[in-house]
């Protein structure tokens, strides 16, 4: 198991975790309310029965001592209640905002009956009223207290997700860019020291056509190995970016691409000789992002196959796409192929993609994607570049 599998596993057990949480308070927020709800109803049911005794008390024998009844009809200090005669009219009401008037208790009124709570029949002495009663202030936030507490979880959990995932990123970018530059310092002496000897090997070859073509051919590598260290060199730091025509830049990798490819395979790029199209990129940082994917797809097609490019206008955009005929990324794998370290090869880093998305986000301001993929048909690279300002 690699590490983006151990990763994403790490995220479901954290997930199911979170849910589990979750239902145990949504249980014991729920069981709470139940029994908080069945005692507001007990509650209110001894406030009317405490009223029933209280105005039969004072119809019967005004002197009566009626202090029980009125003592458990004043306990109620947090239940809202409303009090209504047989046609519906409010008669009193308890435990509201002091800047209710009676219209805001009308309103009251018609939500608690929206609610469905049903009123509790109040019989008096030659009257009948009715009781509607509101949850308490408690019974409602104990109610909504999962809500909250899912909101809040929510809001804790993203914020640090990101700040997690912040600091992580940071910390590769300057791995990254620490390792890529003691890479470009380490190449120096030894590239510097070759060409010194392929001068002195031309001084010693008395200009004979055989060796001095292989010495040629030996200056080219290490000049290409000058341009490996000088973007190194540049990982990290602000690239400068200069006007060039992307078909000509793309026909420059393809043709040395081409040289050191498979003779099965075949490359179909646009002409450079065709109308010019002008981007502001970094020539050296773009074309190692298009070495790259050529490279990847030649390894993805084990020495036989097609690549294929084409470039065309995409809104503020110029999109070009690489293609080829090899084996294809699965689709549970291509958003990991940008991961730092993610490689399906025995031997590779899987540093490749992640530098060249690193050099086209950010250096670039374009972006790069995996646009189409199938398993044994071939894989779709686009890059998006920002078209130059009119």
């Amino acid at each position: 198991m690699d590490i983006y599998q151990r990763r994403s596993t790490w995220k479901i057990y954290m997930a199911i975790a979170g849910i589990l949480i979750m239902i145990i308070v949504m249980v014991y927020s729920s069981y709470l309310a139940s029994n908080l709800r069945e005692g507001e109803r007990n509650k209110a049911e001894l406030y009317v029965k405490a009223s029933e005794a209280l105005a039969r008390d004072l119809q019967e024998d005004p002197d009566k001592d009626v202090t029980f009844p009125f003592e458990v009809v004043e306990s109620n200090k947090t239940i809202p209640v409303i009090v209504v005669d047989e046609r519906g009219q409010v008669m009193d009401y308890a435990n509201f905002p002091n800047s209710y008037e009676l219209d805001d208790v009308e309103k009251q009124l018609e939500k608690i009956k929206r609610s469905g709570i049903e009123p509790i029949a109040f019989n008096g002495p030659g009257f009948q009223h009715f009781i509607y009663y509101r949850p308490s202030r408690l019974l409602t936030f104990i109610t909504y207290f999962p809500l909250v507490m899912l909101l809040l979880l929510a809001a804790f959990m993203a914020f640090g997700y990101l700040g997690i995932t912040a600091s992580r990123k940071a910390e590769q970018n300057r791995v990254w860019v620490g390792m890529a530059k003691e890479t470009a310092h380490q190449l120096g002496t030894p590239i510097s020291a070759i060409m010194a000897w392929i001068e002195h090997l031309k001084a010693l070859s008395g200009k004979e056509p055989k060796k001095m073509d292989l010495l040629n051919e030996l200056s080219n590598d290490v000049n290409r190995l000058e341009l490996i260290a000088d973007r190194f060199s540049k990982i990290g730091s602000a690239p400068k970016l200069e006007r060039k025509n992307i078909f000509e830049e793309l026909c420059k990798t393809k043709n040395y691409m081409q040289r050191r490819a498979p003779r099965k395979v075949h490359f179909d790029f646009p002409s450079q000789n065709g109308s010019p199209l002008y981007l502001q990129i970094n020539s050296h940082l773009f074309n190692w992002v298009i070495e790259n994917l050529i490279r990847n797809a030649l390894d993805a097609m084990d020495g036989e196959g097609e690549i294929k490019a084409s470039v065309y206008e995409d809104g503020d955009y110029v999109a070009i796409d690489i293609s080829d005929s090899g084996k294809g990324i699965p689709g549970s794998k291509q958003k990991l192929v940008f991961q730092p370290g993610y490689t399906t090869k025995k031997r590779g880093w899987g540093l490749g993609l992640s530098l060249a998305k690193r050099i086209i986000e950010n250096y670039h301001e374009g972006k790069i994607f995996v646009k189409h993929s199938e398993p044994n048909t071939g894989t779709t690279f686009t890059i998006k570049l920002p078209k130059e300002s009119a």
